[in-house]
C-alpha cells in the first residue's frame, strides 16, 4: 500500500467512477482499476460494489476514506513544513454560523495579535456541514454550537451561550406584561436551517415542553432572521450574541416564557485522528480563553 494507491482510492470515492478518476489524475482507466484491486487485495476486503457501471462504496471502503484522507494530508503538511522550513502551515478553521458572526472575527484577530506570521483560512458553515467537513480532513478544527454525531470527531468546550425569544417591538408580546404559552400559538417562526445547532436547540427545548409552533420561514443566516423579525413578520429564537446590538438600539426586544431556557455550549471539535501540531495547540488554547478577553 503506497500513498499513489491512496490517492487513487480517494479519487474513485468523489468521482465514483473509475473512468472520471481516471481523467481526474490523467491516468488510464484499467490504471486506476488495478490500483483499487491492489489495495482490496491488500487488506483483503470488498472496497467497491461493482452493479453494471456503478459504484458503490462499502462500509470498509468508507472506513478507509476516513484514514486515507488524514494519511494524504498529513504527508501533504510534511512536504509543505519540511520544503518551506521556517514558515508556519496554514490552518483550516471552520465555525458555525452563530459563531462565525459573533466570535470568530474577534478569535482571528486575537490570533493574528499573537502569531502575525500564522495563516489562517475561514470558513462558516452550519453544523452538519462542519461535521462533514472534519470527517473528510477539509479542516483542522472548527468552532460548533451544536452536537456532533460522529464518534471519529473530539469535542471540547470552550464558551457558553444562550438562545432567547426575540421580537420586533411593535408586537403584541413586546406590550404584554407576561408571556404564556398560549401565546405563541398565533405567532410566526423564523427559523434556521435544518442541520444548523440552533436549529436542533430550538426544536428540542419546544418539544420536550410540548409548545407548538408555526414556521413562516427558513433562513440560513442570524442577518435575514433579525430583519425579518425587526419588520414584525414574526419572531424567533436566536443566540443572544447575535442580537445585542440590536437589542442595544432597540430594533429588537426580548421576552421570556416562565420555565422555558435554551442553553448549550460552544464546542471546539477536531478529528480523534489528527495530529495537534504546536499551532493548532495554539489555536485551542486561545479559543479556551476568548470568552474572558472578548
Amino acid at each position: 500500500m503506497t500513498l499513489r494507491h491512496l490517492n487513487i482510492f480517494l479519487c474513485v470515492c468523489d468521482e465514483n467512477n473509475m473512468t472520471k478518476a481516471a481523467g481526474r489524475l490523467h491516468m488510464t482507466q484499467p490504471s486506476v482499476s488495478l490500483a483499487v484491486q491492489e489495495l482490496e487485495e491488500h487488506y483483503q476486503t470488498l472496497l467497491f460494489e461493482r452493479l453494471g457501471r456503478r459504484l458503490f462504496i462499502t462500509e470498509a471502503g468508507r472506513r478507509l476514506a476516513t484514514y486515507a484522507r488524514h494519511i494524504v494530508n498529513l504527508n501533504q503538511q510534511t512536504e509543505t513544513a519540511m520544503r518551506s522550513f521556517g514558515l508556519l502551515c496554514r490552518l483550516r478553521l471552520g465555525a458555525s454560523v452563530t459563531i462565525g458572526e459573533s466570535v470568530l472575527v474577534d478569535l482571528l484577530q486575537l490570533l493574528q495579535r499573537a502569531n502575525p506570521q500564522q495563516e489562517i483560512f475561514s470558513e462558516i458553515h452550519n453544523t452538519a456541514e462542519l461535521e462533514t467537513m472534519l470527517l473528510r480532513d477539509e479542516l483542522d478544527l472548527a468552532l460548533i454550537e451544536g452536537t456532533v454525531q460522529s464518534e471519529y470527531l473530539i469535542s471540547s468546550p470552550f464558551m457558553q451561550d444562550e438562545l432567547i425569544f426575540i421580537a420586533a417591538p411593535q408586537s403584541v408580546l413586546s406590550t404584554q406584561k407576561k408571556v404564556v404559552a398560549a401565546d405563541l400559538d398565533r405567532c410566526k417562526f423564523f427559523v434556521r436551517e435544518a442541520g444548523s445547532g440552533t436549529r436542533d436547540l430550538f426544536e428540542q427545548v419546544m418539544q420536550e415542553q410540548k409548545l407548538r409552533f408555526s414556521i413562516a420561514g427558513v433562513y440560513n443566516n442570524a442577518e435575514s432572521i433579525k430583519k425579518a423579525v425587526a419588520a414584525d413578520l414574526g419572531i424567533s429564537v436566536i443566540s443572544q450574541r447575535a442580537v445585542r446590538t440590536e437589542l442595544a438600539r432597540g430594533e429588537l426586544c426580548t421576552f421570556r416564557l416562565p420555565g422555558v431556557a435554551f442553553h448549550r455550549t460552544f464546542n471546539i471539535v477536531h478529528h480523534k485522528n489528527k495530529y495537534i501540531s504546536s499551532e493548532l495547540k495554539a489555536v485551542i488554547e486561545l479559543c479556551q480563553k476568548i470568552d474572558h478577553l472578548q
